[in-house]
């Protein structure tokens, strides 16, 4: 197996061990997928070494959706057109137990901010503070899923052989939380809490784990949990590296190696 293919291994097995972000429909209405409680931990197509970590997630689905007996996809990454421009993308049409299902896929990464908005969905915020989760619950909401009604859509559905009247829709909305570091031990009412995978802390912050090791990943490899073999670096040799992220206003994930071999996940936020 080469770098690559070991890589998007890891890369689909963090995919398939990260928790939905909420269960049933508790969270704006909006209707998880269940599925089946089955590891099928093999991914078994191909993936262009530069595919963003957006495209690579839908891939990840669509390995996983194709080994459930359960399921079978009809359509994916269908793009909606009127008069040759793009509307719209749905990203998959499945029959579960031969119900058609409209499925939108999410995975996203979320940091816990209380000076942000009024309400606990409010407060999970993107890294570089551009997106958050009340954001993205919105667009699926009024964009995104109303989409399968409009009548641009129609054809595309009549082709299918599928009734909009019987179509259900439901999202795959999956995420990586990370809270402050004096946050650690905390738990939210309204999201899965099994998604916390990690702290965050701002630049000047990072001088108190300067006896740790630190490891900076490629974004697509986010989605792996922390690699205990890795090329880890010491405080020394990062900080400079990072100085220059954050002068950028980039927030980058960073895996930890305390002193006792433990191994942490943790953003170093700009802001």
């Amino acid at each position: 197996m080469d770098l690559n293919s070991k890589d998007i291994q890891l890369q689909y097995e963090g995919f398939l061990n990260t928790q939905q972000l909420w269960i049933s429909d508790v969270v704006f209405g909006l209707t998880q997928i269940e599925i089946p409680i089955e590891k099928y931990s093999k991914f078994n197509a191909t993936i262009l070494k530069n595919l963003r970590l957006g495209k690579r997630v839908e891939r990840f689905v669509k390995n996983e959706l194709e080994k459930i007996s359960s399921i079978k996809i009809v359509a994916e990454n269908v793009q909606i057109q009127h008069n040759k421009i793009t509307v719209g993308e749905i990203d998959f049409i499945i029959q579960q137990h031969k119900t058609p299902i409209h499925l939108e896929v999410v995975y996203k990464f979320y940091l816990y901010d209380e000076t942000v908005g009024n309400t606990e969905l409010e407060h999970w915020i993107g890294p570089n503070r551009k997106d958050s989760l009340v954001k993205k619950l919105t667009k699926l909401k009024e964009k995104q899923l109303p989409l399968i009604f409009r009548s641009q859509t129609k054809p595309y559905l009549d082709k299918l052989q599928i009734d909009t009247k019987k179509i259900e829709q439901q999202v795959y909305f999956k995420a990586q939380l990370f809270v402050p570091y004096n946050l650690k031990k905390s738990s939210f009412n309204l999201i899965n809490n099994e998604c916390i995978k990690g702290f965050y802390i701002s630049f000047d912050r990072l001088i108190e784990f300067k006896n740790c090791k630190f490891h900076i990943p490629t974004k697509i490899n986010w989605l792996q949990k922390v690699q205990v073999q890795t090329s880890w670096k010491t405080y020394n040799q990062i900080s400079s590296k990072i100085e220059l992220l954050i002068q950028n206003q980039t927030s980058p994930l960073c895996w930890l190696k305390y002193s006792n071999g433990e191994v942490d996940a943790f953003f170093i936020v700009w802001w």
